[in-house]
């Protein structure tokens, strides 16, 4: 093809793409316009914003005001998940507390297996702090200033605020509740224990068993209390195996071992110090321990007591330098076997040392009336009826104590009349005592310990009764009589009376007594 014919092509496409693509001109479109439009729009909502503003400028300061002048607790406040909002201090203690006893149980129920026990809930001391929890609340609200306190109440009112009180038991008390509980569970830890029979020590070993986990329980226990969930409960108590001790022969042989003591006496200042008896193991501490190597339940090992070697009764006279009193009675000397046993009650009573709160006891000191003690027969009372028997006429010794005791201004803790007025002392001022049933006792209510001295020898039988005389000593006086009679009774008292600088202090009834008539 020439040059000439592709040229030519060339401008006929070129034509048909024109053609093609040829382009229209746009109408005239008003920018202007538009302009005015977006403006308009722009306004309004410049407007709107303001206005919104404005109201919600209107709105915060109203409720600034109204939360300035709020006397109560704010909006949104909740104690113990319960809520306070628009309540007064008092209000909102009442409620909380009320709330928090209703809540609580009586008594924390346990129980373990078949055994079932509780714990008083008062015994421990339970106390939430409503007190600091409500006026906390209060001041939520208030503390800053009138924009910072509104913005905080805002904040309560979109997200609460709850407040736990302090909350405190008696930590102690639980646990020692739960130990006592421990031992007393019927499966619990039997642990190896000594008591002493008689003259022997007797050791008991222990067994396997259970006992209370005092710190899981009391976790479970103060949570619960905390939390308010206890109540209409029962708890499972929470248990562990424990092995019983090993018995430890030393620490037992320290704790029971004791030397004598001496008695002795002080003149500056004035006291006596009573002795008192040592016991050790009547066996060496080896041979015990080779005793507990066997497999047993129970070991006995002999004990022996150990004695002084001056009792109280071995301090003289010297010790005790006042005589507060002195009373005697008359015997025959005649009646030897009488007298015998006159002898040998007296010679058990002279030289006892009662120190101050200490009660003598007749029986006690005099002991047991037998042949073997070496008392003859001679008469006495039974049922009505003058009879020979064993220890007969130690009655007079008793009776001549009772009214030293008397003068000497000793509280009387047990005495009994006979059943027929005796003939050594008046009616009323007698005292008798049975072996085993009827007693004569009294007791050294003086700041000071006392002596009783006691002779019987050509026809009298006396005591006398050393100690030490305070400066506000009384002068006693006994009087008794007879009050009336009939045929087969007489009826009598006796009465104790005080005086100081020679007036009536005080008159005491000592007895109203009956006698049998012969």
């Amino acid at each position: 093809m020439a040059i000439k014919d592709i040229e030519l092509e060339e401008k006929i496409d070129k034509k048909e793409l024109n053609k093609e693509h040829k382009f229209h001109p746009v109408e005239n479109y008003d920018v202007s316009n538009h302009k005015s439009t977006f403006s308009e729009i722009s306004k309004i909502f410049g407007i709107l914003v303001l206005i919104f503003v404005v109201l919600l400028i209107i709105a915060f300061s109203i409720f600034t005001f109204l939360n300035n002048r709020n006397q109560n607790i704010i909006s949104g406040i909740y104690i113990k998940g319960i809520d306070v909002s628009n309540l007064s201090i008092e209000e909102a203690k009442e409620k909380i507390q009320n709330y928090i006893d209703e809540n609580l149980p009586e008594n924390i129920n346990l129980v373990h297996n078949d055994y079932e026990t509780s714990i008083p809930l008062s015994a421990l001391n339970v106390n939430f702090d409503v007190d600091s929890a409500v006026n906390y609340a209060y001041q939520i609200g208030k503390s800053g200033n009138i924009f910072e306190n509104s913005i905080t109440a805002l904040k309560t009112i979109i997200s609460n605020i709850n407040i736990e009180p302090d909350f405190s038991l008696d930590t102690n008390q639980l646990q020692t509740a739960l130990n006592d509980i421990s031992s007393k569970l019927p499966d619990t830890v039997i642990e190896s224990s000594y008591y002493i029979d008689g003259n022997n020590l007797i050791i008991t070993k222990g067994a396997e068993g259970n006992v209370v986990d005092v710190d899981q329980m009391t976790t479970y226990i103060k949570n619960g209390i905390l939390n308010l969930t206890l109540k209409n409960r029962t708890l499972d108590i929470a248990t562990v195996s424990k092995q019983p001790s090993e018995i430890n022969i030393n620490n037992i042989y320290n704790e029971i071992h004791k030397e004598p003591v001496d008695a002795y006496y002080t003149q500056e200042p004035y006291a006596v110090y009573p002795s008192e008896n040592g016991l050790d193991f009547a066996i060496s501490l080896d041979e015990a321990k080779n005793m507990l190597l066997e497999d047993q339940t129970e070991y006995s090992i002999p004990l022996q007591t150990l004695y002084p070697n001056v009792t109280t009764n071995m301090i003289g006279t010297e010790a005790f330098p006042d005589l507060l009193s002195t009373y005697s009675t008359r015997y025959s000397t005649r009646d030897r076997d009488r007298t015998t046993n006159l002898q040998l009650a007296a010679s058990k009573i002279n030289g006892t040392v009662l120190m101050p709160g200490e009660t003598f006891s007749y029986n006690q000191v005099v002991g047991e009336r037998t042949i073997a003690a070496g008392y003859k027969e001679a008469p006495i009372y039974v049922s009505g009826e003058v009879v020979d028997g064993l220890g007969g006429g130690i009655c007079q010794i008793t009776s001549t104590l009772y009214n030293a005791v008397l003068y000497a201004n000793l509280e009387i803790v047990e005495r009994s009349n006979h059943q027929f007025v005796p003939s050594y002392v008046t009616a009323s001022r007698d005292a008798t005592v049975v072996y085993g049933s009827i007693d004569f006792k009294f007791k050294n209510n003086r700041d000071y310990p006392i002596k009783l001295v006691c002779s019987v020898s050509g026809g009298i039988a006396k005591f006398d009764i050393y100690g030490l005389r305070s400066n506000n000593e009384y002068e006693v006086e006994i009087s008794s009589y007879v009050t009336g009679s009939t045929s087969s009774s007489t009826y009598s008292e006796a009465y104790r009376i005080l005086k100081q600088n020679g007036q009536v202090v005080s008159t005491e009834l000592l007895s109203k007594d009956t006698y049998k008539r012969h």
